[in-house]
């Protein structure tokens, strides 16, 4: 089994907070230095590298002198704001010993879910790749609230990937990969080697939350690989701790969990709609509305529609549940939450008799829905 590293130009990678700070301790500068060793060389191959790194709570913790992760928002924006000083200060050093620059890059879920914010972002990222320059990416942990939050950084690494449109995304993790249950408690667990990403086995043995300094867990782990797979990226799940374990990937060493990206690549426009995290509102579709998206292509028409939920407007982004309650698609709608609610269950024809006015005959175009 080959790596999925070994043919990728353009990766992210993804360093967790328990890696960075040596399980919370501080700055581990023998483990970052080992690693902007490693991805140095990876850009001497023209191989282009983006470093999502957390840390920065974690850092601001031990230099505030906290040992429990606070659990109000202005306690972790405070150690955010404290920490990224330092995470920064490190990456610029070491990188610098390679003669490599870095870019800092604070991003918000804002950012991606505007358009023209996340079209900007998507310009700075490649424009900084193409100078060799590393972005070090980070949560803007200091001004963000539970609403706007991404919540950890694998969810932010899989949306990086997918927005850069990297070959391969590697989550460096204090694991060496997934195993069909919690190694710690079954030792009956098996190590998954490779699997499809979107697999909804890997879920059900994924666990819970990680660590007591880090945020994620291998569920976030497996749910961005499943994200990152929408614009054909394949994940590696392995351990960061794993001797030279960058460069052996790239050499094809097959190191941790590889969940290929089987679907096939998502249009950019429709990929961004598949990434927002909040949704202005909900729609649930009869049985024929459903097939008529999943099977047919079709567009959503306003007498598919049985019941709507939230206070979205025109353009919005809004979820498309069926009758079970699952989503099976989102898209931008052309009607607000009050004027949906009017004119579901009624054809086409009567949006102008019941509104005054009519603006499209679809509820959400086909062009502007993205299926999940």
């Amino acid at each position: 089994m080959k790596s999925l590293l070994i043919d990728a130009q353009t990766l992210v990678v993804k360093v967790g907070s328990s890696l960075v700070t040596n399980n919370g301790q501080g700055l581990d500068l023998a483990a970052i230095s080992a690693w902007v060793t490693q991805i140095s060389q990876l850009v001497k191959e023209q191989r282009q590298v983006v470093l999502v790194s957390s840390g920065a709570v974690a850092e601001g913790m031990q230099r505030l002198g906290w040992r429990k992760r606070p659990t109000n928002i202005n306690e972790l924006q405070a150690a955010a704001a404290v920490g990224q000083m330092g995470l920064v200060q490190m990456y610029e050093s070491c990188f610098s010993q390679h003669g490599l620059h870095t870019a800092q890059v604070l991003l918000t879920h804002e950012d991606l879910a505007d358009r023209k914010r996340y079209l900007n972002a998507r310009s700075t990222l490649r424009t900084l790749l193409d100078l060799n320059v590393i972005p070090i990416i980070n949560e803007n942990d200091t001004v963000v609230t539970d609403e706007i939050r991404f919540g950890d950084n694998d969810t932010l690494a899989s949306l990086v990937a997918n927005l850069i449109e990297a070959d391969v995304l590697v989550i460096l993790t204090d694991q060496s990969g997934l195993y069909s249950a919690d190694p710690r408690k079954n030792p009956d667990a098996v190590f998954i080697e490779r699997e499809i990403a979107g697999n909804p086995e890997l879920e059900k043995m994924a666990g819970g939350a990680g660590t007591a300094i880090g945020s994620g867990g291998m569920l976030t782990k497996i749910l961005a690989a499943k994200r990152a797979a929408r614009s054909g990226a394949g994940t590696i799940i392995a351990s960061g701790r794993e001797p030279e374990v960058l460069v052996r990937l790239a050499q094809g060493e097959a190191i941790g969990t590889h969940l290929h990206a089987e679907q096939m690549k998502t249009v950019a426009r429709k990929q961004w709609l598949a990434d927002h995290l909040r949704l202005a509102g909900k729609v649930t579709l009869d049985a024929g509305a459903t097939k008529a998206l999943l099977k047919d292509g079709k567009s959503l028409l306003p007498i598919g529609v049985v019941k709507v939920e939230g206070n979205f407007d025109r353009g919005d982004v809004v979820a498309c549940m069926d009758a079970d309650g699952k989503e099976i698609a989102r898209g931008l709608i052309n009607y607000n939450a009050a004027e949906t609610a009017r004119i579901l269950r009624k054809p086409s024809s009567e949006i102008e008799k019941i509104l005054g006015y009519i603006d499209e005959a679809e509820l959400i175009h086909r062009d502007n829905l993205v299926l999940l």
